[in-house]
């Protein structure tokens, strides 16, 4: 009776894994608090650099990119700032949640706060990959139709698709649950209902987002090439767009590697049917926070200015790819005037031996 009455009153968040949880040793909180404070100063830093470098520029299409990578921080920023404080906290008081939140109200806000600025970093990354995929190709087009208004409604729309999605378990589709070890909440990872739904979504929208960003990013770092190989006078604006698609590329290395192993187990465990197995979600997922922590770095250190101090003898700008260019020219002439010098020496060896009289000049 009382088994069965206790069953009824179980709120669904708590339904699979039941506070309260064992107390975990004191190096977790370490660990949760360190690794919160150094993403959080690594984000602000950021914002202050790209705050500095929007004041000083004139490119459009470098204000575009800027305006994108400002979304980008804000929102790992927000996102280390909410979930941290709630890890933090649970490893310092070892709180209760069955009496801090017994309406689930504060677990599912953290399932959603999880998937949003999960999925934001992604669909941010995948919609830099267009616009700069805009601006290379289609220059023209780039400039006259995207002012910066547009740029920022792209940054909102991301972050309403993104918001959409983390809400569709308060409707039914999907489930947040309490986490092993109990400082976490997330959706439950099933192949069962509508959590099997969830999941895919969650795990195949940030794929095609990485996979997005690849495709477009490899098409523009061709066009890239092939035009920073020819002679012009837009030194300066193709300067720019070499430094903007190397932090792309760099951007987009960094979220394959910290969330491809997050969202592949995440399909592979619900198509296969397989028991969820924790210690894998916490392994990969802490590999897809640190995404959190080295995109900052990104814009902090591969700048041309910070690249030029660290090696001034390299050179940092366009020139550098064409003098690989007319290196290749110079060896291709020296190359074609050595075979001709050397037919021209073997034809007048033929001619002395045949006694023919030399050519006329």
């Amino acid at each position: 009776m009382n088994a069965s009455s206790f069953a009824n009153n179980t709120q669904l968040c708590y339904s699979i894994n039941s506070p309260p949880f064992r107390p975990i040793p004191n190096a977790s909180a370490y660990f949760s608090s360190i690794f919160s404070a150094l993403g959080l100063t690594s984000n602000f830093i950021a914002f202050v650099v790209l705050l500095k470098s929007f004041q000083r520029t004139h490119s459009r299409s470098r204000t575009f990119f800027m305006i994108f990578l400002g979304g980008l921080v804000v929102t790992d920023f927000m996102g280390l700032l909410v979930t941290g404080s709630i890890v933090v906290s649970y490893h310092i008081t070892h709180f209760n949640w069955r009496n801090l939140d017994p309406n689930c109200h504060l677990c599912n806000f953290m399932g959603m706060s999880m998937v949003f600025y999960g999925l934001c970093p992604l669909m941010l990354g995948a919609a830099m990959a267009i616009e700069r995929f805009i601006g290379i190709n289609h220059p023209f087009a780039h400039s006259t139709s995207m002012p910066k208004c547009r740029t920022v409604f792209m940054v909102l729309m991301v972050w309403l698709i993104a918001g959409c999605i983390a809400l569709l378990p308060l409707i039914g589709i999907g489930s947040y649950h309490m986490q092993i070890p109990g400082s976490w909440c997330f959706f439950n990872i099933s192949s069962k209902g509508n959590d099997f739904a969830f999941s895919l979504i969650f795990s195949l929208l940030g794929l095609m987002s990485i996979t997005v960003s690849f495709l477009l990013n490899t098409v523009s770092i061709v066009t890239l090439i092939k035009v920073c190989c020819r002679q012009g006078k837009n030194q300066r604006r193709r300067d720019d767009e070499i430094e903007m698609m190397v932090q792309l590329i760099l951007i987009m290395v960094i979220a394959s590697n910290c969330w491809c192993p997050l969202l592949v187990f995440i399909a592979q465990t619900v198509l296969s049917g397989r028991p969820l197995q924790i210690k894998y979600l916490l392994l990969w997922l802490r590999f897809a926070t640190f995404n959190q922590i080295l995109d900052p770095w990104v814009y902090i250190l591969f700048r041309r200015a910070i690249l030029k101090r660290v090696a001034p003898r390299l050179d940092w700008s366009r020139n550098s790819i064409v003098s690989l260019s007319s290196f290749g020219d110079t060896v291709r002439r020296f190359t074609r005037s050595s075979l001709r010098s050397t037919m021209n020496q073997e034809t007048a060896g033929d001619r002395r031996k045949s006694n023919l009289p030399p050519p006329s000049p």
